[in-house]
């Protein structure tokens, strides 16, 4: 399923997605996340040690909720599964790109303690408010 044009336009801007995932105690779990998307994905961008990229290895579903930042009556939610991730060099380019998009620098300041990793959540069910 692609990606509704308000959803993508949502994501690529410079707004804040709420990524909720399930952990293995059965408790949601929801960060508040740097997001991008392509035609048929939102992307986000974490590192392969951290709770939220091993709950989504052992559970694939996921919501991703993206509000305006100019107007946060204006959201798009997904609901859908994690079907790629990529832990290559790529991974490293797209939070250096995300910290270039949100904090206008050109690399990512904090520090990186395992692989960075990119997650791309395909859509079974779109909103948008």
């Amino acid at each position: 399923m692609a990606l509704e044009p308000t959803v993508k336009a949502l994501a690529q801007g410079k707004n804040f997605g709420a990524v909720t995932v399930q952990l293995p105690s059965g408790a949601a779990a929801t960060q508040i996340m740097w997001v991008d998307a392509d035609d048929d994905h939102v992307i986000f961008n974490t590192e392969v040690e951290r709770a939220k990229f091993k709950a989504i290895t052992a559970n694939p579903r996921v919501t991703v909720t993206i509000w305006d930042a100019e107007n946060p009556y204006h959201y798009a939610e997904v609901r859908g599964r994690v079907t790629e991730t990529d832990d290559s060099d790529a991974a490293r380019a797209h939070i250096d790109a995300l910290a270039k998009k949100y904090q206008g620098v050109d690399e990512y300041q904090n520090p990186i303690g395992s692989r960075r990793v990119i997650v791309k959540v395909t859509p079974e069910r779109q909103r948008v408010q």
